[in-house]
């Protein structure tokens, strides 16, 4: 063999293996996961978030590392999807609701009477079909792992039991998404925006009458029991959450670990739905060991409510399409999911 042929073989050996040297290391590298979170460490999503992260890292053999920033760390509620979007953090737990228009047509499932349970609502907002065509674009610049909504809320208040229309009259409630805001004012009170963490507080001080929230968020999150003294069961609306990751971080990661977080938050819909749903127990019970009244609305009154919920999607439906969007055609969509899934989820209507 002559010098430059020899010379030429162990050239291209090398280069061969220097090719593929940054593969194996891309293989074996770790990835930091900052995991931005608004609500506290002793809610159930941050704990499920936690109990996921520790999946991971063990599945990945440490080559995902989680560091979770729960009670708004990071900073308020309405900056968590930037801060995925703009890799601040790599994941971020967000409430739609937090950011009013940003994301119109996945708020739609917040709309009045829609869902009936938040395994109902998971199902609903998880929908392939749904979320290709219209919902995950709407998370541009992230990469969407699941959206989620709690159960249905009701509406919880200090001084007066709310038994009929006419007694919302003049309330000033706290609304937590645009949906309820425009049922609220519609049902003659007063819509007012207040922080999650500021809702204990305004209802000491009596700026705040009462605050729609399911019995979780009231019971256990905001612990109003002993604040609020009637708790009218309406199961009326839901907000909507999701967690997503940055979009530049996910595509990074080698095929081996996209595969692992997708598999991961895939078919979980009946565990944190489930879950969910359960905090209404708990919850309650902490509303009405505080001295609390629960308040079911006769036939009569809760169909006038739900006449109400009806015009108020209609008007917001009305108000999107002339904007061009096609805000019909998503609600259409979501309530031909809702009326799929209805005989297999929980139903607090029921």
């Amino acid at each position: 063999m002559t010098i430059t042929r020899r010379n030429l073989i162990v050239g291209s050996a090398a280069a061969g293996g220097l090719a593929g040297f940054p593969a194996i290391v891309r293989a074996q590298q770790k990835f930091e996961v900052k995991v931005a979170n608004f609500v506290g460490p002793q809610h159930f999503q941050s704990q499920w978030l936690v109990k996921w992260g520790e999946a991971l890292e063990k599945k990945s053999n440490g080559r995902l590392v989680f560091k979770h920033f729960p009670g708004a760390q990071m900073g308020p509620t309405p900056k968590h999807f930037d801060f995925a979007r703009d890799g601040t953090a790599e994941i971020a737990y967000i409430l739609h609701g937090a950011t009013p228009g940003r994301f119109p047509l996945t708020e739609l499932v917040n709309m009045p009477y829609l869902v009936q349970s938040a395994e109902h609502g998971i199902r609903i907002l998880n929908d392939p079909e749904l979320r290709a065509k219209y919902l995950d674009a709407e998370h541009k610049g992230t990469k969407v792992l699941y959206l989620f909504t709690h159960q249905p809320g009701s509406v919880h208040t200090t001084k007066k039991a709310l038994r009929t229309l006419d007694d919302f009259k003049g309330q000033r409630l706290r609304f937590s998404t645009p949906a309820i805001r425009e049922f609220i004012a519609a049902l003659g009170a007063t819509p007012v925006g207040v922080p999650p963490t500021e809702v204990a507080e305004q209802l000491q001080k009596g700026t705040l009458d009462g605050a729609f929230t399911d019995y979780g968020g009231a019971g256990i999150a905001w612990k109003l029991g002993g604040i609020c003294k009637y708790t009218t069961e309406m199961y009326c609306f839901v907000s909507s959450f999701a967690v997503v990751a940055n979009e530049a971080w996910y595509a990074k990661l080698p095929p081996d670990l996209q595969k692992m977080v997708m598999e991961s938050v895939t078919g979980i819909e009946k565990e944190i739905g489930t879950n969910w749903d359960a905090l209404d127990v708990p919850g309650k019970k902490a509303m009405m060991d505080g001295g609390g009244e629960a308040i079911r609305l006769t036939k009569a009154e809760d169909d006038k409510l739900r006449k109400i919920g009806a015009d108020v999607t209609e008007s917001v439906l009305k108000g999107m399409e002339a904007k061009g969007m096609p805000a019909r055609t998503v609600h259409n969509m979501m309530k031909s999911l809702a009326a799929k899934h209805a005989a297999t989820t929980k139903n607090f209507w029921a």
